[in-house]
C-alpha cells in the first residue's frame, strides 16, 4: 500500500457522489462493485454491509450444513429485500469443515462449492457486493497448537491454502463485486485473553504468515483473482490486538488488501441485552459501565490513525445490537446502530450489521429478515433505516455531534 489519506475531510456529498459515479477496474457504478483509490473510497463503495449469519456457517457434529442452527434455506428473494432495503455488500460466511477430503488436495465436495456459489449468484443477480470467507473451521485452524509446533504450522498454511487455491479457482472469472476475507475470530479459545497475551507474540506472527498464505494462494490462480480485494483479519478481529501485531501481507497487486476488525463494544448491550440502555442519556443503573460514544470514537480513531491515514482500507466485518421489546430500550438499540454507523462512516470505514436471523428479542437476537421471503422481521425497517441515515445521509449538518445531541432517547434527568 503507497496511497495515503489527507484525513477526515470527506463530506457526506462526496460520499453520496461514490454511490453512483464509475470508478476505475469496475466498469460500472459502485453499488456493485468494490473499488477505489483511498480507504475513504473503498468503504463508499462497500457502502453499507449485511451479514448472512447462522447460515452457511452453521454446522452440526462437525459438518457445516445450513439450517443446523434453525434458518431456511436461502432464496434469491432474500437478496432482493436486502437490495431493495438499501444495503450494499453481503458478507457471507462460509464454514468448509466436513465437506473437504484429507491432505495433500484437501478437495471440497462438489456440490457444497455449488450451493455456495449459487448464494453468491443470488447476490450478484441482486446487484450487491459480495465478502466470502472461511468461518467457523477452528477446529483445523488451531493456531494454539500451530503457534507451539511448526510443523502442525506447516500443515495449516498448506490446508488452508488448498481450501482457498479451489474457492478462487471456483470464482477467478467472477467480477469485483467479489472479494475474499481470509479467515474470522482466529483465537485460542481465550478470546483474545488467553496464550496470546504471554507468548511473546507467537500467535500474532502465526496469524499474519496465515494471512500471507491465504494471499499467495489466491493471487496463484490468475484470472480476475489477480487484482480482486482480500480482506485479511487481525487477531480475533479485535481492534486493539490489530494495532499492537497486524502486519498487512505483500501482495504482488496494488493497494488491494483491506483489514477486517469486528466491533461490538460493550457486549453486554450489543450482543448479550443485559444492559438496555447506552450512551450519555443512559440510566448507569442500565446500561455498561464502558463503552459509551467516548470509546467508539477512540476505538475507531485507532483504526485510522494505524491504518487508514497510511492508505490501508479497514472494514468492521460483523457489528450490531439485538432486539429488545421493551420501547426504551428499543430506542436506545437504535441511537446505537445510528451513532456506530455514522462514526464508522466519518473515521472511514464500512461496517456490516450481524444478522443472524433471529426473530425474537433479547440475547442473540439480531435477525432483520426473513431468510425465505426476504421480508422484514419485527421493527426490522426502522433499524435499517437507522443505519442508513449513518451512512448514505448528504446533508452536510448531520454531523456525529448532531447525532449525540439529537438521536439520544431522553435521559432520565430530562424527564424530571
Amino acid at each position: 500500500m503507497n496511497r495515503h489519506l489527507s484525513g477526515m475531510g470527506w463530506t457526506a456529498v462526496a460520499w453520496a457522489a461514490l454511490a453512483v459515479v464509475v470508478l476505475t477496474g469496475c466498469g460500472k457504478k459502485v453499488s456493485n462493485c468494490i473499488s477505489g483509490e483511498t480507504p475513504y473510497e473503498v468503504a463508499a463503495s462497500l457502502g453499507l454491509g449485511w451479514n448472512l449469519g447462522n447460515q452457511l456457517d452453521a454446522f452440526r457434529d462437525g459438518v457445516a450444513e445450513e439450517t443446523a442452527w434453525g434458518n431456511d434455506s436461502v432464496t434469491q428473494e432474500l437478496f432482493d429485500g436486502l437490495a431493495s432495503a438499501g444495503f450494499t455488500t453481503v458478507r457471507i460466511p462460509v464454514t468448509w469443515k466436513g465437506h473437504f477430503g484429507g491432505a495433500p488436495d484437501y478437495a471440497v465436495e462438489p456440490a457444497y462449492m455449488d450451493r455456495v456459489a449459487e448464494v453468491v449468484g443470488y447476490a450478484e443477480r441482486a446487484g450487491l457486493n459480495v465478502l466470502v470467507n472461511v468461518h467457523h473451521d477452528g477446529d483445523w485452524l488451531d493456531i494454539k497448537r500451530a503457534a507451539a509446533d511448526e510443523k502442525v504450522n506447516e500443515t495449516v498454511k498448506a490446508q488452508l491454502k488448498a481450501i482457498w487455491t479451489q474457492i478462487a479457482v471456483r470464482f477467478r472469472d467472477k467480477g469485483n463485486f467479489l472479494a475474499f476475507e481470509a479467515m474470522n475470530e482466529i483465537h485460542d479459545g481465550g478470546w483474545g485473553w488467553g496464550n496470546n497475551r504471554k507468548d511473546s507474540g507467537r500467535q500474532y506472527a502465526v496469524m499474519n504468515e496465515w494471512n500471507q498464505a491465504f494471499v499467495d494462494a489466491v493471487r496463484a490462480t490468475g484470472g480476475n483473482n489477480a487484482d480482486r480485494y482480500l480482506g485479511v483479519p487481525a487477531y480475533v478481529t479485535n481492534i486493539d490486538i490489530a494495532v499492537e501485531s497486524f502486519v498487512l501481507p505483500e501482495d504482488k497487486a496494488d493497494n488491494r488488501l483491506m483489514l477486517a476488525v469486528h466491533f461490538y463494544d460493550p457486549v453486554d448491550f450489543a450482543l448479550n441485552a443485559t444492559r438496555s440502555e447506552w450512551g450519555h442519556t443512559g440510566d448507569p443503573a442500565k446500561k455498561a459501565s464502558w463503552g459509551d460514544e467516548d470509546n467508539v470514537r477512540a476505538q475507531f480513531g485507532k483504526m485510522k490513525s494505524a491504518f487508514i491515514d497510511k492508505g490501508i482500507p479497514v472494514y468492521i466485518g460483523e457489528m450490531g445490537c439485538v432486539h429488545r421489546s421493551d420501547a426504551r430500550a428499543e430506542a436506545f438499540r437504535l441511537y446505537y446502530l445510528e451513532y456506530v454507523c455514522k462514526a464508522a462512516k466519518d473515521y472511514g470505514m464500512a461496517p456490516f450489521y450481524w444478522d443472524n436471523g433471529g426473530s425474537g428479542s433479547g440475547t442473540e437476537m439480531s435477525g432483520l429478515f426473513d431468510r425465505v421471503t426476504g421480508e422484514w422481521l419485527n421493527n426490522g425497517r426502522e433499524v435499517v433505516e437507522a443505519m442508513k441515515r449513518g451512512i448514505f445521509t448528504e446533508d452536510k449538518s448531520y454531523t456525529l455531534q448532531w447525532v449525540y445531541e439529537n438521536r439520544a432517547p431522553v435521559g432520565m434527568k430530562d424527564e424530571q
